[in-house]
């Protein structure tokens, strides 16, 4: 009766009749073969570890140890205590998987991928690909738990689990090499809790053997698990957004592998339903390339990683590469008369001119915290000058509140020419500074080191390992971890290196 007099009222039209069918085709429609969702279904079920070239084991084995280091150095933030002890608090014991540098303590497979996720990211130091985001930290932390859950005689050789992570990066990228908008840096949601939630999701359902339409579900259910807005950048939290993505990937996964079902062509263009288009709005999807085909290529080989030399958004080591350049130049200016430093530097320098992308959320004039502080063009470029780098030290409260960096601060001006685009493959960070007797230094930075395109050397990346592993670990630790990640793809199963972090 009800329908009736809703039809009386408002009758519906033949074209919104056909839009509700059209709509309702194709969420019933059954996965043809050929749809996108489907291919990276086939993708994950069916890429084998002989697809792992040189290259991808070298650099993949890289993204290991660095993350597992960055993760380690965040499991001594406040931001990281908080998320373990609301885990340890709120939900049931469940003694499976261990927690990045807390001896003794387990968490359930979920929530331990969640608290290693908020640890990888608490100081900003994980990695970063292009387009736009943090691979490692959404992926590495959802396969150690997973890993840790199944039982010793099926724990994973490490060349399957090298296999699951990459499928898990190859994936990231992938969708996000489906947009335009994806290109630049974010706007709207934050990349790793659209890409790295379906990124878990992937990696999981491989190591977890799961069949063709499961690993379809799987990227489904992850899909309706996913996104978080950008106005929670350089706040504490921020780091949720991997802890959330490796977490909710990793559930994806599970509910797949016990039958739960989602659209199956959730990463498809189609017209009047909005699947992975939701979250990018100009998105062209592809479908990936089958493993049974010859060429298969992972966009690793060709595309490297992004390793962070200091723990702050990507931008900043533009910023700081070119300040610290001008740092150099004052020492000259000063000569014998002073390192450099503090107030000598403050007393010579009258204004500080930036040149940097249009970017909002890293234009922080007067940062207040350290996670403020870690999005801030300017009190990286101050920092710089006045030290001549920019470390893990920083970013403490005392180092925040130094004077001659508020000095420095208020003599900030910022421009943004029209050929820095906010694109991490493209921009660049020029820093001017006008001294008090009229003369100008400048310095810039087009591809800082650690860059994909100029990228840590082995040695670079194992000191910047040591430093941070060794905040939390002893030295036999350290190093034991050095030779499990390097040697993991000769590992007849994964144990050793779960046994290091344990």
């Amino acid at each position: 009766m009800l329908f009736k007099v809703q039809r009386s009222i408002r009758p519906m039209s033949a074209t919104l009749r056909g839009l509700h069918q059209s709509a309702l085709e194709a969420i019933q429609r059954p996965a043809s073969e050929d749809s996108v969702t489907d291919s990276f279904g086939q993708f994950i079920q069916g890429v084998q570890p002989h697809h792992l070239t040189p290259t991808l084991l070298h650099r993949s084995k890289r993204m290991v140890l660095d993350s597992i280091g960055v993760g380690l150095l965040g499991s001594t933030t406040h931001v990281f205590q908080l998320a373990l002890q609301h885990c340890q608090h709120m939900y049931a014991p469940d003694d499976v998987s261990s927690v990045y540098g807390r001896r003794g303590i387990r968490l359930s497979p979920t929530l331990a991928a969640f608290v290693n996720g908020v640890a990888t990211h608490s100081m900003d130091f994980d990695d970063t690909w292009h387009p736009a985001t943090h691979p490692s930290g959404a992926v590495l932390p959802a396969l150690l738990a997973v890993s840790d859950m199944l039982p010793n005689n099926r724990k994973p050789s490490g060349r399957d689990f090298l296999l699951a992570f990459n499928v898990g990066i190859e994936v990231q990228g992938r969708l996000m090499r489906f947009s335009n908008e994806a290109q630049n840096i974010p706007k709207r949601f934050h990349p790793p809790t659209v890409v790295g939630t379906l990124g878990s999701a992937a990696a999981c359902a491989r190591l977890l053997s799961l069949e063709r339409s499961q690993c379809s579900h799987a990227l489904a259910i992850a899909a309706s698990l996913s996104g978080a807005p950008m106005a929670n950048a350089a706040t504490q939290s921020k780091p949720l957004h991997i802890g959330n993505a490796a977490r909710l990937g990793l559930e994806a996964a599970l509910l797949s592998s016990i039958g739960l079902e989602a659209s199956p062509r959730v990463l498809d263009d189609t017209s009047g339903v909005a699947g992975f288009s939701a979250f990018y709005e100009d998105y062209a999807p592809q479908p990936l390339t089958s493993p049974e085909e010859v060429g298969l290529r992972f966009l690793l080989e060709d595309q490297d990683m992004g390793f962070k030399r200091f723990p702050a958004h990507l931008g900043m080591h533009w910023v700081a590469d070119a300040a610290a350049s001008v740092h150099k130049l004052l020492l000259g200016e000063l000569g014998s008369q002073g390192m450099g430093r503090g107030s000598q530097v403050v007393g010579q320098v009258q204004d500080i001119l930036l040149r940097v992308p249009h970017s909002k959320y890293i234009n922080r004039p007067f940062p207040e915290s350290e996670h403020q502080a870690r999005h801030s063009f300017q009190f990286n470029a101050c920092s710089a000058l006045l030290d001549g780098e920019v470390t893990v030290f920083s970013f403490s409260q005392e180092a925040l509140q130094r004077p001659d960096l508020l000095a420095l601060l208020g003599r900030v001006r910022v421009e943004h020419p029209h050929d820095n685009p906010a694109n991490f493959d493209n921009m660049y960070g020029e820093v001017q500074v006008t001294l008090v007797g009229g003369d100008v230094l400048k310095g810039r930075c087009d591809t800082f080191y650690g860059h994909w395109r100029n990228p840590l050397t082995n040695e670079s990346l194992k000191k910047k390992f040591c430093s941070n592993a060794g905040a939390v670990l002893p030295r036999e630790k350290v190093e034991g971890l050095i030779e499990a990640v390097e040697g993991l793809d000769r590992l007849e199963d994964c144990s050793p290196l779960l046994a290091q972090l344990q």
